[in-house]
């Protein structure tokens, strides 16, 4: 299986939360999606599969991008690849960007499954966020899309910031399972040095994050969902029944995926490779026919230990199975020491090993500790 990622970076504002890659001048959209045209035939036979079963646009804010944009990187990508009616094909859209219009037009173009950008459901914690849109639009844009024949939506939740209590956060879950959707993302908030928010509290301007309090609403998180029939087939991630996320499943299953734009990452088995992290240096890159990205083989060590952080994430955990077969016997007998030592965060069905609830709460040092 294969899938594609395409990484739009603009945004009308920027999340004071956000770390990733994205710039707020939309002045180039037209020639970045040019860029990523050219992208998509130079590489064209970087993945051996041809036939996809997944298609991601991601940003940043892919739902500012035109009809005419979208349409174009779909037709290019149709020059290299295959894909059917069963193919995930996802946008990522933001609230205050869906219409009854837009959502047609998506539809015609094949997209298939929205991942909507709610945040909250609270205007304070919002425009605190400086997000672009109001805790009404988060409702009416997943009723719209819902409305429009849309059967396949994911929204997204950030919980542990100050204005939350346990109480609010309750009435957060209980909004969200009410809006009917197949998919729900939702993440602990993080301060991140480079951000807004990260340069604020270097200041003394925002408390650091409860995590006492962090802890207990991902607890209320899990409750929640799995009462209301959500899975949680991966730490933030929780899909009703055929609902699991197909692209991101393939980042953790080590699935083969070509990113496409500025700070795209792929994977093809044996390297990573990621594009240069700003859109004028990539535009000029694919402009000239210059390199615009770092690649890094892949050392056995390095395999046994992102399969190990990927899929101790996941309801498919670590399988001994697989271990043996990929790595060998005597990383399998270094897995099975290490992976005793943390017996109290670890659940054993026969020959898979996955975290329970407290495991889940400390997923990357576990990870950690079993890494060779």
């Amino acid at each position: 299986m294969s899938g594609i990622y395409i990484h739009i970076p603009f945004c009308k504002q920027a999340c004071n939360y956000c770390d990733f890659y994205f710039s707020t001048n939309l002045s180039t959209k037209t020639l970045l999606v040019n860029s990523i045209v050219s992208e998509i035939n130079l590489r064209a036979n970087y993945l051996p599969n041809k036939h996809l079963n997944s298609i991601y646009i991601g940003g940043g804010t892919p739902s500012l991008l035109s009809i005419p944009e979208l349409e174009l990187l779909f037709n290019t990508l149709s020059k290299h690849y295959t894909w059917d009616i069963t193919t995930e094909i996802t946008l990522e859209a933001n609230p205050d960007d869906i219409t009854l219009t837009t959502l047609k037009n998506w539809q015609t173009l094949g997209i298939n499954r929205l991942s909507i950008g709610l945040q909250s459901f609270n205007n304070n914690e919002l425009k605190w966020m400086n997000r672009a849109h109001t805790a009404a639009e988060s409702v009416s844009s997943v009723k719209m899309a819902q409305q429009a024949g849309f059967n396949n939506i994911s929204i997204d939740l950030i919980y542990g910031s100050k204005f939350q209590t346990q109480k609010s956060w309750q009435h957060t879950l209980q909004t969200a399972i009410e809006l009917n959707t197949q998919h729900i993302s939702a993440y602990n908030l993080t301060i991140e040095a480079k951000t807004a928010l990260g340069n604020k509290h270097s200041k003394g301007l925002e408390p650091s994050i409860n995590d006492e309090l962090s802890s207990t609403q991902f607890f209320q998180l899990i409750n929640a969902l799995q009462s209301a029939n959500f899975i949680q087939y991966e730490i933030s991630n929780f899909g009703k029944e055929n609902f699991f996320a197909v692209h991101n499943s393939n980042y953790w299953k080590q699935q083969h995926y070509l990113g496409l734009g500025p700070s795209a990452h792929s994977y093809n088995g044996t390297s990573r490779q990621w594009n240069v992290s700003n859109t004028i240096k990539y535009n000029l890159a694919l402009h000239n026919n210059t390199s615009f990205f770092e690649v890094e083989a892949l050392t056995v060590n390095q395999k046994y230990n992102e399969y190990v952080l990927t899929r101790l994430r996941t309801i498919w955990g670590c399988n001994t199975t697989e271990i043996e077969k990929l790595f060998g016997v005597t990383t399998l007998n270094y897995f099975l020491k290490t992976i005793k030592t943390k017996q109290n965060f670890i659940t054993q069905t026969h020959n898979i090993y996955t975290l329970n609830t407290q495991g889940k709460l400390n997923a990357d040092g576990i990870a950690a500790h079993l890494f060779l």
